[in-house]
């Protein structure tokens, strides 16, 4: 059973409850809907795990485990939203419709950039832990000030709590009375870091500190994170300001393919919340209810395949960029000083090539 302070609204065997303050109205195509964004999303990182192990990616940060999170919150937003995430919100750029090979490319380092972030209201993955928040709420106050009827949401995990720019954007957010939505995946591991070294409080009591309220979700129940999320989001937009949710999740693999979790984590915690799935629970749901049978699943399972098959193939043929790319998009207008550090590359590059000739 989750605590009195955790919204849920299906349980780990697929049982859906009543919640009196996020009461969710949903068709079984939507249901399917969210089944299949979670089952493509985990297809699609376990390639990336594989491709990493494989040496076709210098990186990959695993999402296992998140996938309802990502999800349900991705599916509360409207088109002009504007997300800002972390760097393994997978799911979240999945159901924004970015070609996943966008991500791929910058994980293989033949990206520049990665991909306009107009384009599905998707701004870059940010490495830098906790950053994105600020941005957000820049973002997000400029929204008010521009009188859009949109929110924006920051995602980011429980490791970048522990950064002094979460603290200054959830203080900026409230006192600007942003309409923005912080969201932060507590998936219990910040690294190597257990939660209780890290706060004394549950993340989302945080919220009341700074004058905004705090909600957390069971984050591995999709419903529970869609309806919370949405809650905050049409908070936002009606001018309410900010809301902080910690989607309350574990992280099933390592943090990133460089980190080794044998080493600080016990196993008996994994076995615990594989129990709690989110894929299983829904799966279960939608079966019970008879809103899906075998082929359904069957056919899901094999368009996440192809999914998967299609970006292994494009992976492992993308060409190199022209060195030469990283000095063109700089400045929009170019720079005088960006054109002689290119050419001072260019002449470096073009050393090699003479001696290679005189050989």
């Amino acid at each position: 059973m989750p605590s009195p302070q955790e919204v849920q609204l299906l349980t780990p065997e697929g049982v859906r409850r009543g919640h009196p303050e996020y009461p969710l109205d949903i068709s079984p195509e939507e249901l399917r809907g969210l089944y299949r964004d979670m089952v493509r999303a985990r297809r699609v990182d376990s390639e990336g795990v594989t491709l990493q192990r494989q040496g076709e990616l210098g990186l990959w940060p695993s999402l296992l485990g998140q996938e309802a999170a990502q999800v349900g919150s991705a599916r509360a937003l409207h088109d002009d939203d504007f997300v800002f995430p972390s760097y393994r919100d997978h799911a979240v750029a999945l159901c924004r419709e970015l070609d996943p090979l966008a991500l791929f490319a910058m994980f293989r380092g033949v990206s520049h950039g990665g991909w306009d972030p107009t384009d599905h209201n998707l701004h870059l993955y940010t490495l830098v832990i906790g950053s994105q928040t600020l941005h957000a709420t820049g973002y997000a106050m400029g929204m008010a000030m521009d009188g859009a009827e949109s929110a924006a949401i920051a995602y980011f995990g429980d490791g970048a709590t522990s950064q002094g720019d979460v603290s200054e954007a959830l203080n900026f957010a409230a006192v600007y009375n942003a309409p923005l939505v912080f969201f932060c995946q507590n998936n219990q591991w910040a690294i190597s870091e257990p939660n209780e070294r890290q706060t004394r409080v549950p993340l989302y009591q945080r919220a009341a500190g700074f004058g905004l309220p705090g909600v957390r979700v069971d984050g591995n129940d999709v419903l529970a994170c869609l309806a919370v999320t949405r809650s905050a989001l049409r908070r936002a937009r009606e001018g309410q300001g900010p809301t902080l949710i910690e989607a309350f999740t574990y992280r099933m693999g390592a943090h990133t393919t460089s980190d080794d979790p044998t080493r600080y984590r016990d196993t008996a915690d994994i076995a615990e919340w594989q129990r709690k799935d989110p894929i299983s629970r829904l799966r279960s749901h939608l079966f019970d209810g008879g809103w899906a049978d075998e082929a359904f699943f069957e056919e899901t399972d094999e368009d996440a395949e192809a999914l998967a098959k299609r970006v292994r193939d494009a992976v492992r043929t993308m060409p190199d960029p022209d060195r030469l790319a990283i000095f063109e998009h700089v400045y929009a207008d170019g720079h005088a000083l960006v054109d002689e550090e290119r050419a001072q590359f260019a002449a470096y590059q073009a050393s090699f090539a003479d001696e290679e000739g005189g050989k």
